[in-house]
């Protein structure tokens, strides 16, 4: 925390940072696989760009970032199976208020490493609802920042609860699927693959894999606007995102999802994700 080494309990930020008062921060999910981290460089990519556009000044680089992940791991003997909540706060105030000019200590880096199994169960899939949360849009909150304001979400979240399934489906403003409230969405009919516009989703790192995935290997897919109803009756739907990898949904709002061709387009790109893993993770120097 901050280029400090901490014990789990000990690790804290001020409760002048910004991330306290007001979620003013930025974030990646990153993991590990057998001593190497999938995707670095598209993740910190992606930190890099959220920082610079919530004006963060002096946003560490690449190597710095890197290191302080490497030291981390090292320190906890982290080689395989381990999810990293990365952080980066637009750091401490002088004194409590929204005006970025009373930042004047830079920003303050958050490595939290964790032993964790994947997020869902990708063999027997999960069941979601719909949620009355609207995702933000760029008229609002542009979703392409990846920032710590995870309000709309967490909503969502607790209304997936309430209703005792996994997760939420989120829709847009005007109605159409944008996500769940934790990972991008696609859907399977006929043997094409779609996946909402993100225009009010995140772009992901593993939603961009599957699209390449699909192009390299010549499945067909498809970018579009695209109803519930197209949900509830395509062939396969599932998740996809950092900690779930790609998550077969199951059922939405009470509606099976029923596979009336037999074809496993799933199961395809779940077996050519994986090849991905090795070819596309930085291996650990240690």
């Amino acid at each position: 925390v901050g280029g400090k080494l901490l014990p789990r309990a000990e690790a804290k930020v001020s409760v002048f940072d910004s991330s306290v008062q007001g979620g003013d921060a930025v974030w990646e999910g990153l993991r590990v696989y057998k001593g190497g981290i999938f995707c670095l460089d598209r993740h910190l990519d992606r930190l890099q760009d959220s920082a610079h556009t919530l004006a963060f000044a002096q946003i560490p680089s690449k190597e710095e970032i890197k290191k302080a992940i490497f030291e981390t791991l090292k320190a906890n003997g982290m080689r395989d199976e381990t999810h990293i909540r990365l952080t980066l706060t637009r750091g401490e105030k002088i004194t409590s208020g929204m005006d970025p000019r009373v930042n004047t200590k830079g920003t303050c880096l958050i490595v939290l490493a964790e032993w964790k199994p994947l997020v869902y169960d990708n063999e027997t899939g999960i069941r979601v609802i719909t949620s009355s949360i609207r995702r933000n849009n760029p008229q609002f909150l542009d979703s392409k920042i990846h920032h710590n304001n995870l309000l709309n979400n967490i909503l969502a979240k607790i209304q997936a609860n309430v209703a005792g399934v996994d997760a939420a489906v989120m829709l847009d403003h005007n109605g159409f699927v944008a996500e769940l409230n934790d990972i991008n969405l696609f859907m399977i009919k006929n043997g094409v693959v779609y996946t909402p516009f993100a225009d009010a989703c995140l772009h992901g790192i593993t939603r961009g894999l599957v699209l390449e995935i699909c192009k390299n290997k010549k499945i067909e897919v498809e970018e579009r606007n695209l109803s519930l109803t197209e949900f509830y009756t395509a062939d396969e739907v599932f998740g996809s995102g950092t900690m779930g990898e790609l998550t077969p949904v199951k059922e939405i709002d009470g509606r099976a999802i029923i596979n009336r061709t037999g074809k496993q387009v799933l199961k395809q790109l779940r077996e050519h994700f994986h090849e991905l893993i090795p070819k596309y993770s930085e291996a650990l120097p240690f």
